[in-house]
């Protein structure tokens, strides 16, 4: 999961206790949520999207993509209700779209190298350029008979600064993954370094420095775990439930108010073995969290080589 760190307040005016985050709606019913992850599954190219720190939603398996396999995934997600200001630049979530090209290549038995196209869409700006990463990963061999699956990936990559802070990023995210009979779990430990964090404006406090380099924007390596937990009872489909969080620098984490919290319900449909299909609804938990936003994700494999895919 990609992820860019805001919270709500005006480059303009730096504050101490910046302005809380407001939405349109204060609460939403599971049977509404999961009518718009339905439309937004049958009708991904219709919807606006834009998530607040959401390009890419989506937990990593350990396993890498077979070598001569090409896997082609557009990711969208709409955010339902989100911030409605201006947050260090960054514009408002609500109403907004994120459409994400992941291309995603094998290049052995152990290793594959991902590329992101990041955009944005709203009413009235037409489709933005968000920016790019490219993402090697590696993976412990079949080979080494461990009890669990393990791998490493490194992101790293450039975001524009009105929609990403820090703009600049390297994320290291070590895997871990295991099949149990109908059950399936993965925990992907995401830590993020801010290579080149949004500066703030001439004028700042010493306190408001110390604030946004603390809670909003840090400088060192922060932490903000994924993780999914999936039921499969028939071949075709599963159901399950996915986690984000984060906690912000490792040694100063962030408080609850700043923190981010997200739960998916969610369904993966295996329609095919070259076809991945996985839509769902979240909820925020947090202040600092868009409280609601739908997502679908829909990937085709093509072949330049001998195919392999295993199902989740």
């Amino acid at each position: 999961m990609t992820h860019f760190t805001i919270v709500a307040a005006s480059p303009a005016e730096p504050c101490l206790n910046p302005e809380p985050v407001t939405f349109s709606n204060g609460s939403c019913s599971p049977k509404r949520a999961l009518t718009i992850a339905l439309l937004l599954f049958l009708f991904p190219f219709v919807l606006a999207l834009h998530a607040q720190n959401n390009y890419e939603i989506q937990v990593y398996p350990s396993e890498t993509i077979a070598p001569g396999t090409l896997l082609t995934e557009l990711h969208s997600n709409y955010t339902v209700e989100g911030s409605t200001t201006t947050q260090f630049g960054m514009l408002p979530t609500q109403g907004q779209e994120h459409e994400t090209i992941e291309l995603t290549q094998g290049i052995n038995k152990w290793s594959e190298v991902g590329f992101y196209i990041f955009t944005e869409e709203e009413n009235g700006t037409g489709i933005q350029w968000v920016g790019d990463h490219i993402r090697p990963r590696v993976r412990a061999p079949e080979s080494w008979h461990l009890p669990v699956g393990l791998s490493l990936s490194n992101e790293i990559g450039y975001a524009r600064a009105a929609y990403a802070n820090p703009t600049w990023s390297w994320q290291i995210m070590p895997i871990v993954d295991q099949t149990l009979g109908k059950w399936y779990w993965s925990v992907n430990t995401t830590m993020n370094w801010g290579i080149h964090p949004t500066s703030l404006p001439p004028g700042a406090s010493q306190q408001e420095i110390n604030y946004y380099y603390r809670d909003v924007s840090p400088h060192g390596v922060t932490f903000g775990p994924a993780a999914t937990l999936t039921f499969q009872p028939d071949k075709y489909y599963n159901v399950g439930l996915e986690y984000y969080g984060y906690y912000g620098e490792f040694g100063h984490f962030v408080s609850l108010h700043n923190q981010q919290q997200q739960f998916f319900p969610v369904v993966n449909l295996f329609v095919s073995p070259k076809w991945e299909i996985n839509f769902g609804a979240g909820w925020g938990a947090t202040a600092s969290t868009d409280h609601l936003i739908v997502k679908c994700i829909i990937g085709h494999y093509f072949n330049w080589g001998m195919y392999h895919r295993k199902h989740r």
